[in-house]
């Protein structure tokens, strides 16, 4: 499984994470329990889906350790990507 992930830290509740990507990807913005179990194969939940665009904005439901990956969905080809959690 190959995919690019962003450790964001804790952000706080209410906080906005914007993801930037240079061609289209599959997006998943987990906490970090959902985060274990995406790595080890298993069910989880996650804020995002497949994105078109170039910038992609969601808002955490709750203060937690969050974590964004990016994943092409098992397709060949290459994306780019950044992320960041957006100041006030």
């Amino acid at each position: 499984m190959q995919f690019q992930e962003h450790d964001l830290g804790v952000v706080p509740i209410g906080k906005t994470i914007e993801v930037k990507l240079s061609n289209s990807a599959i997006i998943r913005i987990m906490d970090q329990y959902n985060y274990i179990e995406y790595k080890s194969g298993f069910d989880h939940h996650f804020i995002g889906g497949y994105i078109k665009q170039s910038i992609y904005k969601a808002v955490v439901p709750t203060t937690e350790h969050w974590y964004v990956v990016v994943d092409l969905g098992g397709y060949s080809g290459n994306v780019i990507s950044s992320a960041r959690v957006l100041t006030d």
